[in-house]
């Protein structure tokens, strides 16, 4: 069975992220979404919170599970018996990072590969930061992610307008 891990902070969940999900789950027989607990960052959502709205979306998937990881993606990966960590693609610039990062882990963890998959070319400019940007500014969101999802993101920033008041 080829277990592969799609590791990111899903700050919130895209369209574009689902897109890699559903093309990873029907090339996979399990596919674990990690979703990381950055420290370093200060997200719009906690980690509990992007779990359960990933668990939301991808509910309709039965071989995709959503996890938390702190730490290494290696390690993750290495914890959770993948052999596979799949990585999506913009643009080229998002390619010699990427590489970096997978020849990196090749080189600590050797029996982990790294799967690219090109994003669909309708959400290649897509990203969570711009989704929370067009959001902050009271702007609509429903073509970038999920009813659901848009929903949640209204709600958290209607709530921290309400802590400026």
């Amino acid at each position: 069975m080829k277990t592969a891990i799609y590791p990111g902070s899903f700050d919130p969940v895209t369209f574009g992220h689902l897109d890699i999900i559903e093309r990873a789950s029907q090339v996979m027989d399990h596919l674990i979404v990690g979703v990381l607990n950055n420290n370093a960052k200060s997200p719009l959502f906690s980690v509990e919170e992007r779990v359960k709205m990933l668990r939301e979306v991808t509910a309709h998937l039965p071989n995709v599970e959503v996890q938390s990881f702190g730490g290494l993606l290696v390690d993750f990966a290495v914890q959770s018996n993948a052999d596979v960590i799949v990585r999506g693609l913009r643009a080229i610039t998002d390619f010699e990072y990427e590489l970096q990062m997978s020849q990196t882990n090749r080189k600590i963890a050797p029996d982990v590969d790294t799967i690219f998959f090109t994003t669909n070319l309708k959400y290649a400019y897509l990203s969570s930061s711009i989704v929370k940007e067009v959001a902050m500014y009271g702007g609509s969101i429903d073509e970038f992610v999920p009813p659901v999802i848009a929903g949640y993101v209204r709600q958290k920033f209607e709530q921290k307008r309400e802590l400026i008041k």
